[in-house]
């Protein structure tokens, strides 16, 4: 028998969980150790992410400051502007060319990259190499070049995109994204679970201020429009952190009611557990296509001009520092090693009857392949109509190293 549909089963269960995390709330619980979830299952939806840059020492950090946004390239770009030396095609539809079709080749300013030693994340590859950091709390051989390319921009210190990315993700119904851990002993130390992620279709539960999320709350399984978004990772749980084995995952990250996904390859999930909340990071390497593509559909150039973040500029950071997943016909590496700073809190999560339903659609689990006509790095210096442009061909090193490193594998 089902009752509004559930059936008695699922309500004995949420009412076991429910009585549990009340003893929780009040102090029964000393410790995670002392909750076994219900048929050692729980759920956790996803509520706060970001993606991880560490925001400590900016002198150090960034010492040359941070990074030109598209209002001062254009600038720098095409200063007789406004005297009519120029058309539109050849200032702001060509700059829209630049972004929307990206390539390596050189630029005529600097990109400063973030620095210093400490970064968060995970080791990803299970070194300690030279390009590594080091955690804040003292993990050598961490992994993420992401953050040398997000570090030195207002947008992702505290600025635009550390806001509305996460409070759209909050609010989005299409970003709710639910794990559920299966064949949990206790929330201490388990030595094998199953984790899975689904796409939830409820909003969150709040307090009273909206601000605040609450646990407690249900979540329904998407079963038709989110089941590429159902996949299956392996793991355990020891001293109240579950870690998952390296898996390629896809996730949803909609802004302004643009639903776009994000693909990460050998991601895993190093989370500390209460039988309330989740919370710390997610690393992998990210596709570049893919976050790039995310980035330019989810925020037009007037919004990445108020956190000053140049996506062409941003993209040639990102093509010259990723570190993973070379093509396999040109050598190029296609991913980049990043985290995200990510917390959940519990719900219940409310299966199909026909658990048939949450097969996975593996085929739509795939990365961006890239514009479908792309240009070249010399088709790009050869469209550039500035005067800054054609000194960046003359003279590539104008544009820092990095990109005269580049402008010399173009030529």
């Amino acid at each position: 028998m089902r009752v509004d549909g559930l059936s008695r089963a699922g309500m004995a269960s949420i009412t076991a969980v429910s009585a549990a995390l009340l003893a929780f709330s009040f102090g029964g619980l000393a410790r995670a150790d002392d909750y076994a979830p219900p048929d050692g299952r729980i759920g956790y939806v996803l509520t706060t992410i970001h993606w991880a840059t560490y925001q400590k020492d900016p002198e150090r950090e960034c010492p040359h400051g941070t990074n030109m946004g598209p209002r001062e390239e254009f600038k720098q770009l095409f200063p007789d502007v406004e005297h009519g030396k120029y058309t539109l095609l050849d200032t702001e539809l060509r700059r829209e060319i630049d972004n929307w079709y990206p390539t390596t080749a050189p630029e005529p300013f600097p990109f400063y990259e973030a620095g210093g030693a400490i970064a968060l994340g995970l080791n990803l590859d299970g070194k300690v190499g030279a390009h590594d950091f080091t955690s804040p709390d003292g993990v050598q051989g961490i992994d993420n070049q992401l953050y040398r390319a997000l570090g030195c921009m207002n947008s992702y210190r505290g600025g635009y995109f550390d806001l509305f990315d996460n409070s759209e993700f909050e609010k989005e119904g299409y970003n709710r994204i639910l794990i559920e851990l299966t064949g949990v002993q206790s929330l201490e130390n388990s030595p094998h679970v199953s984790v899975t992620i689904y796409r939830g279709l409820d909003p969150l539960l709040t307090d009273a201020t909206g601000r605040d999320f609450l646990p407690g709350g249900t979540e329904r399984i998407d079963t038709r429009w989110g089941r590429k978004f159902i996949q299956h990772l392996e793991g355990k749980i020891t001293h109240g952190v579950l870690t998952t084995e390296p898996h390629d995952i896809t996730f949803p990250w909609s802004t302004f009611d643009l639903p776009v996904d994000e693909y990460m390859r050998a991601t895993r999930f190093q989370l500390n557990l209460t039988p309330t909340r989740a919370e710390g990071l997610i690393g992998g390497y990210a596709d570049i296509e893919t976050w790039y593509l995310q980035t330019m559909k989810s925020e037009p150039t007037h919004f990445h001009s108020y956190g000053q973040t140049s996506q062409s500029s941003l993209y040639k950071a990102l093509r010259r520092l990723a570190d993973a997943y070379p093509d396999p016909k040109t050598g190029v590496n296609t991913a980049i090693s990043s985290a995200l700073r990510v917390q959940f809190v519990q719900v219940f999560v409310l299966h199909p009857q026909n658990r048939a339903l949450e097969a996975a659609n593996k085929s739509l689990q795939r990365p961006y392949a890239g514009p479908p006509f792309p240009r070249s790095p010399t088709d790009e210096l050869a469209e550039q109509p500035s005067r800054l442009a054609q000194a960046a061909i003359a003279a590539p090193s104008a544009a820092g190293p990095a990109a005269a490193n580049v402008a010399s594998a173009v030529h």
